[in-house]
């Protein structure tokens, strides 16, 4: 399937840091080994401290023409001239946000067949579905496995993306249900950043 408004098949999820500038060094690994977009998420600190770091990965990101989205707030995605957003099912909702943002690219996190539904009838450029493995990153309920996509890809014509667990020995899993692509956090940031980029850009484009 083709991409919405050029969405790399890789998602980089920041990992939910106080240590500004080590999230913005982690970024920066991250682009040097081939990541074309980054989703700054953080669930802590004041709206100024988030505007702050959000404007620094913008400039980051640009120097290697990379797209950039804000998790979940629309405000800040707009203040740092971010490429788009991604919202969650207790953000703002997508009609509202769509009011805001305009033509810039709004994600939604979907649970279920139901929520991706939703979000296609509502106009979104992609979905993020899971989580597909168990993850400690974020607590969304538990896994639905790698053949819950097949199902969603069968009811909604969008970008669907993959997310939960996913790292570069599981991914051509998720990737051989038809899924468009995968967000990843911890996959990437834990460990050796740069080879773990390789390997899931590898196995991305070899598809194993």
């Amino acid at each position: 399937m083709e991409m919405s408004k050029n969405l790399s098949p890789i998602c980089f999820i920041t990992p939910d840091a106080e240590d500004a500038g080590k999230v913005e060094a982690t970024v920066r690994t991250a682009l040097e080994a081939g990541i074309r977009w980054v989703q700054y998420r953080r669930k802590s600190g004041t709206r100024r401290q988030l505007y702050d770091n959000a404007k620094k990965l913008r400039e980051l990101t640009a120097q290697f023409a990379a797209l950039f989205i804000v998790n979940d707030y629309v405000d800040i995605a707009l203040a740092v001239c971010a490429d788009g957003v991604h919202i969650g099912q207790d953000d703002l909702p997508l009609k509202e946000a769509r009011k805001i943002m305009g033509e810039k690219i709004i994600g939604l996190s979907t649970h279920n067949i139901s929520q991706a539904l939703e979000a296609y009838r509502g106009g979104a450029d992609y979905i993020g579905f899971g989580p597909i493995f168990h993850t400690d990153t974020k607590d969304a309920g538990a896994p639905k496995g790698p053949q819950a996509i097949a199902a969603i890809k069968q009811t909604v014509s969008m970008p669907v993306f993959g997310i939960g667990g996913i790292t570069p020995g599981n991914v051509v899993r998720v990737l051989k249900e038809g899924c468009d692509g995968v967000a990843v956090s911890s996959g990437i940031f834990k460990g050796e950043i740069t080879a773990n980029v390789v390997n899931f850009l590898y196995n991305i484009a070899n598809k194993g």
